[in-house]
């Protein structure tokens, strides 16, 4: 079995982990990047965007993770593909183990790998991915003012897509499975007082159609029962609301995590309950899961893992 020792090792290759790589870079630790399942992270399946400071005109999604990859190698940055599989954090220097079989051993690590956004399931949400399916309202609701969207879900996190949205759109539908909402009851009074919002109560989305991007949502009312009715919907988006699922299973055994899976750090740090391991990114912010905000607390935690190498 292959082991490797390094100072600093950084698992993801999204805005956290290419940030956290040009910092460690410029702060001479030699860091090595794994880029993960998904080199780039969940930007690459978006097509533009256009709140990332500096970019006055927008970027794509894959134009702007190619120029913080080279950024990050520029200043030094060892990146490789592979995926961590395991990891070991009872005693420094900790172990990760990649898919290759290689145990990297490292005095700090840095955990960048995200969250996936949860989907139905429908092979039409990859047939119009970046064609008017989207899992980030925030992300791309701009692109939809002054038309009409659906939004998938009956929680916290759908009521806030569709407020979110309902201040762009002309008419945001709320696509909810079961007869209630299971959001919080400010969430769910927000949604019920807003007139641009209509709820549709016991709906399935089962598929899309469109030409060149999604132009409806093929619906089923109460689906299996009696009286069901399906029918379709014309819409301009397609916005999953359904939750992320934070990238940390392997992880778990180390690390606190909430119920959800985001691990948990020291409040306003990336500091975890392991000292000299370092959380970075959507792994750990179920709040606002933004390129920006990701891209801070990766240079929070290059820095964290500066000073932690200092002292050590």
């Amino acid at each position: 079995m292959e082991t490797e020792q390094v100072k600093c090792l950084i698992i993801g290759s999204g805005p956290a982990g290419y940030t956290a790589a040009i910092y460690a870079g410029r702060a001479n630790l030699s860091p090595v990047l794994y880029a993960g399942l998904q080199p780039g992270g969940q930007l690459t399946t978006t097509t533009e965007v256009e709140n990332f400071p500096g970019y006055p005109s927008g970027i794509g999604g894959p134009e702007l993770m190619e120029d913080l990859r080279k950024q990050a190698e520029r200043f030094g940055t060892d990146i490789r593909y592979g995926v961590a599989m395991s990891a070991d954090f009872s005693a420094s220097p900790y172990k990760v183990t990649m898919d290759d079989g290689k145990v990297v051993e490292a005095k700090t690590v840095i955990i960048a790998t995200g969250a996936t956004a949860k989907y139905l399931g429908l092979d039409d949400e990859k047939k119009y991915a970046g064609m008017g399916v989207s899992a980030c309202a925030t992300c791309d609701g701009f692109f939809y003012r002054n038309r009409v969207v659906a939004v998938v879900g009956g929680g916290d996190t759908a009521c806030e897509e569709a407020s979110y949205l309902s201040g762009l759109a002309s008419k945001v539908y709320l696509l909810v499975r079961k007869p209630f909402l299971r959001a919080s009851k400010v969430m769910q009074q927000r949604v019920f007082s807003n007139p641009k919002i209509e709820v549709l109560f016991e709906h399935n989305a089962v598929g899309l159609y469109g030409e060149n991007g999604v132009e409806g949502v093929h619906l089923v009312k109460r689906m299996g029962e009696a009286d069901e009715q399906r029918y379709d919907l014309p819409i301009d988006g397609f916005f999953l609301g359904i939750g992320h699922r934070p990238n940390s299973d392997i992880f778990k055994p180390w690390l606190d995590t909430d119920e959800v899976g985001y691990i948990l750090t020291e409040p306003g740090t990336p500091r975890t309950k392991v000292p000299g391991v370092f959380a970075a990114g959507d792994v750990a912010d179920p709040h606002y899961r933004q390129a920006i905000t990701a891209a801070a607390s990766g240079c929070m935690a290059a820095i964290e893992a500066e000073r932690y190498l200092l002292n050590g």
